[in-house]
């Protein structure tokens, strides 16, 4: 499989799929009022971790992680529409949603922008 797909359409179904099966188990708990805070809280470390462990040992363009980037969102605002706004007729759209569409595009290009920051350093005398 091209490297891209994984990269674009896999991780970004992958990470979606995870907040969605979270957010299923939290709307059946006492915390179902704040789960999208608390999702944000959980994921978004875990999200940058993954993207970090997995993009690590490529060098990459930061425009490759823009793209990433643009795909993890798209999806994640398909994917939710789908099945969350449609396939449960949930009102959906408050500020923790729009606060996990940012982060969805910023995490990958943060973390191309620091991978491409420290491979651009090494070699330099005293850097990295």
């Amino acid at each position: 499989m091209k490297e891209w797909i994984r990269d674009m359409v896999g991780l970004g179904m992958g990470f979606w799929l995870l907040g969605y099966l979270l957010s299923l188990a939290l709307f059946f708990s006492p915390f179902a009022s704040s789960m999208g805070w608390i999702l944000l809280a959980v994921c978004t470390p875990v999200t940058i971790a993954i993207t970090w462990w997995w993009f690590r040992r490529r060098d990459l363009p930061l425009v490759y992680f823009v793209k990433v980037g643009l795909a993890w969102t798209v999806i994640a605002i398909v994917l939710d529409f789908l099945f969350i706004v449609i396939l449960l007729q949930a009102t959906y759209y408050g500020p923790d949603v729009f606060v996990y569409y940012a982060l969805t595009f910023l995490i990958p290009v943060g973390v191309g922008y620091y991978l491409s920051g420290r491979h651009g350093m090494e070699g330099t005398p005293g850097k990295g």
